[in-house]
């Protein structure tokens, strides 16, 4: 078999990446990405055809919305015939809320989606940007029998590859900012490449792909404390077009066992708004019913987000309202692992 030579896109849509400094002012600019093998030689090495393309306006992460995400699944989906794989560069901020939901939008992925970013501008003498940038490419383009070896949508950075809808950013000034705490690395970069293959999604490869474009962005994040009052969530659960809630609880899922706020959410419930249970701490999973604390949400038909991330959780249930499922279904199907989300 004749060994074909990957063609890899390269989407850039904001970031610390793709700045430079201006050598008069030293304010931070957008770099031009058409002149990127001039500004990194080292990536003329790589074993593939790299083509790029570009936001108008490159988006500081912390401004990144649902339309964006569209923006970026619309740019795979146009080029998704002619190449063999996607490098998306992001801010590292908002990247995971991203690289999840892009996990959700393209159904039936049978190519990788690289998300990557750094914490220092691609100019700088101490950049991580090269390495990010260079493995992120190498890792799209690998390939087995002229196939690509990963089929999801990932996120690389500081050596580590991991499953996109896994990770969370926990570090704002480390290199090694993300971490998966509740599902293994897909890859490690050393020495060698080292790709654990028995931890690589496996899509429905004879199933054509679909981009999903319709998320609701009608929901709410609640994040419990002690002492939050029923005058401030009755406001947040009585909100004009809520149509989700995500509640953050401690531990593996529990809250307090107020009579008031059992009955608020059970209220919610009633009317149809569904509320997903997902754990404060960083790793572990929501258990309901393990201890008494969350046996009654259990009861009411909280839903289990199990070990999802908030991140993941927030878009699978944007893409989920955006897919007019039945009330009755909906439980069934958030609980579901969709994408190896969840485990």
């Amino acid at each position: 078999m004749t060994k074909t030579i990957p063609n890899i896109l390269l989407i850039y849509t904001g970031g610390t990446i793709g700045m430079i400094k201006d050598p008069e002012t030293g304010a931070l600019r957008a770099f031009d990405f058409t002149n990127l093998l001039d500004r990194i030689p080292e990536l003329k090495l790589l074993d593939c055809n790299i083509t790029t393309t570009s936001f108008d306006q490159p988006i500081d992460s912390s401004n990144m919305e649902p339309k964006y995400w569209v923006a970026i699944a619309e740019i795979i989906e146009k080029n998704y015939s002619t190449c063999d794989g996607f490098v998306v560069l992001h801010g590292s901020d908002t990247m995971s809320y991203t690289a999840s939901a892009l996990s959700f939008m393209l159904e039936h992925l049978a190519k990788p989606v690289v998300f990557t970013g750094s914490q220092l501008p691609i100019g700088d003498l101490r950049t991580d940007a090269k390495e990010n940038l260079i493995t992120s490419i190498q890792v799209a383009s690998l390939q087995h029998y002229n196939k690509p070896v990963i089929k999801e949508v990932c996120l690389y950075f500081e050596y580590k590859l991991y499953r996109a809808n896994r990770t969370t950013k926990i570090n704002a000034e480390h290199f090694e900012a993300f971490a998966s705490l509740n599902y293994p690395d897909l890859a490690e970069s050393g020495v060698h490449l080292k790709v654990n293959s028995e931890r690589l999604f496996k899509p429905n490869a004879r199933k054509e792909l679909v981009v999903h474009k319709c998320l609701d962005e009608n929901i709410a994040l609640v994040k419990l404390f002690p002492g939050i009052s029923e005058r401030l969530l009755g406001c947040i659960f009585n909100t004009p077009g809520l149509k989700g809630v995500i509640l953050e609880t401690y531990g593996a899922g529990n809250c307090t066992t107020e009579k008031w706020f059992v009955d608020l959410l059970k209220e919610t419930i009633t009317r149809g708004i569904p509320i997903i249970n997902v754990t404060q701490c960083s790793g572990g999973s929501v258990m309901m019913g393990q201890y008494e604390t969350s046996e009654k949400l259990k009861r009411i038909g909280l839903i289990s987000g199990k070990d999802i991330t908030t991140e993941a959780a927030i878009c699978k249930l944007m893409y989920l309202l955006g897919q007019n499922i039945a009330p009755n279904l909906f439980k069934t199907i958030y609980e579901t692992a969709l994408r190896g989300e969840m485990s």
